[in-house]
């Protein structure tokens, strides 16, 4: 028997989604109650068999948590789990990829149509009662996006989702991935291209989308020499994670306009400090890290997480495995 009872000892934790309260109520685990903070947590860990938890991670909760056998991650990134240490105790750890690909798509695509149209302009125009209508010669106009250019970054759930939505605007989609798609390139109107040539796609976008992993290979991608690459008038956005951007050379490219703007959901230092001149700026548009935030996120991932369960009683491959 896995268990040490008939079912599961099931622990989640997470300071927003309570993945507790989003099982049915027939689940086959045991459950306590759900654990907001980390003091909450803590005392909960020694009967813990089944850990859902993702933002309140530490790694010393491995001391704590003797009868761990399975690790449940409530977001799709999990490098701040450590690896190794879960492979010495033959913990799998699986992500949450995919229940939220559809959320985070279309925040990108928000983010593309407020550019487009300009809506963080005319927010700020509204903030000061000023009547800002559409000049002859202006190069601020409102865009179309049908026609624009946009690449995106990392092609897996997250990044097709977005895809997707981008050709129904009519758009051109670049993907960029690690290798190229099994079935041909060029399928369903999408060409892609491997990092490697990155240099000759970037002064091409009008878009570029972040929406890869952060691994060895992303970190800091995005960099001043990858920025003087873009076109001025086009904007970088990012649904990945912080620290795929060099966050000071942006700053750098935007005080020099370089670019022409960015939208932001993630940071290099989260929450973003409120000394950070990106708040400031009238071309940045920042979110909360709440891309992915919708009332359908924590059932999402209760029901992956009870078949991950199941698989993991019957020894089946278990969906979002890295470890």
């Amino acid at each position: 028997m896995f268990w040490i009872k008939d079912r599961p000892a099931l622990v989640s934790a997470h300071p927003i989604y309570d993945i507790t309260a989003a099982l049915p109520p027939d689940a086959p685990v045991v459950t306590s109650p759900h654990a907001f903070t980390e003091q909450d947590l803590r005392p909960l860990l020694v009967e813990a068999e089944v850990l859902c938890i993702s933002m309140m991670w530490r790694d010393e909760f491995l001391d704590l948590a003797p009868n761990l056998k399975m690790i449940q991650s409530i977001s799709a990134g999990v490098d701040h789990f450590p690896m190794e240490r879960l492979k010495e105790r033959n913990i799998p750890l699986c992500t949450a990829g995919g229940t939220n690909s559809r959320t985070v798509a279309e925040h990108t695509l928000a983010f593309l149509l407020n550019i487009s149209r300009r809506l963080y302009a005319a927010r700020d125009d509204q903030k000061v009662h000023h009547w800002n209508p559409p000049r002859h010669g202006s190069s601020n106009r409102q865009q179309e996006l049908k026609g624009k250019h946009v690449g995106i970054i990392g092609y897996g759930k997250i990044g097709s989702t977005i895809g997707e939505l981008c050709g129904l605007l009519g758009m051109k989609v670049t993907a960029v991935r690690r290798s190229l798609p099994e079935k041909g390139n060029g399928q369903g109107g999408v060409e892609t291209v491997l990092y490697s040539d990155l240099g000759t796609l970037i002064p091409d976008l009008d878009f570029v989308v972040l929406s890869c992993p952060l691994t060895p290979q992303t970190e800091g991608l995005v960099d001043m020499a990858f920025l003087e690459r873009m076109k001025p008038s086009a904007w970088l956005v990012n649904v990945a994670r912080g620290r795929v951007v060099r966050e000071k050379d942006l700053i750098s490219a935007l005080d020099q306009n370089l670019i022409g703007g960015t939208a932001l959901d993630t940071f290099e230092t989260e929450p973003l400090p409120k000394e950070s001149p990106l708040w400031a700026m009238s071309n940045v548009i920042v979110t909360p890290h709440n891309a992915g935030d919708s009332e359908k996120y924590a059932p999402n991932v209760a029901k992956l997480l009870l078949e991950n369960i199941r698989r993991f009683e019957t020894d089946e491959p278990l969906i979002n495995r890295v470890v």
